[in-house]
């Protein structure tokens, strides 16, 4: 079985509801292409995460505090280090699956790659899409 794996996106529910508080992570990003990659995980695959450059690997259900503005292009020390996204693999039993699809752009295949070892089919069917 595959585990898909999806960005988070720029656009939260905070922007149109900022007193909302925390949320699950399925709520928390209400950009189109984070929608877009939702529904088609949701569709075809039973088990998905959602990747933010601040918390790491989020099931649907693990809340987000609240808005906040970090991403894997910027360096900065709110981005979370590839040794936590690791541990974050084998916390949330991540590392059972053996074939990923990841829903992103190519920035997101080493973090990918190097977050769950070499072990692992990284399969990234969005490669060469423009936006």
């Amino acid at each position: 079985m595959a585990l898909a794996i999806i960005p988070c996106g720029n656009k939260k529910i905070w922007d149109k509801e900022g007193d909302i508080g925390p949320v699950p992570a399925r709520k928390a990003y209400i950009g189109t292409f984070h929608q877009l990659c939702r529904a088609y995980a949701e569709m075809f695959y039973p088990q998905w995460v959602i990747l933010s450059a601040k918390y790491g690997y989020l099931q649907p259900e693990d809340m987000v505090p609240g808005p906040y503005n970090v991403s894997f292009s910027h360096r900065s020390d709110a981005v979370i280090p590839i040794d936590r996204l690791a541990d974050q693999v084998g916390e949330k039993a991540l590392d059972d699956f053996r074939h990923l699809v990841v829903l992103t752009g190519k920035k997101y295949k080493p973090i990918v790659q190097k977050s769950f070892g070499p072990d692992h089919h990284v399969e990234m069917p969005l490669l060469g899409s423009r936006g």
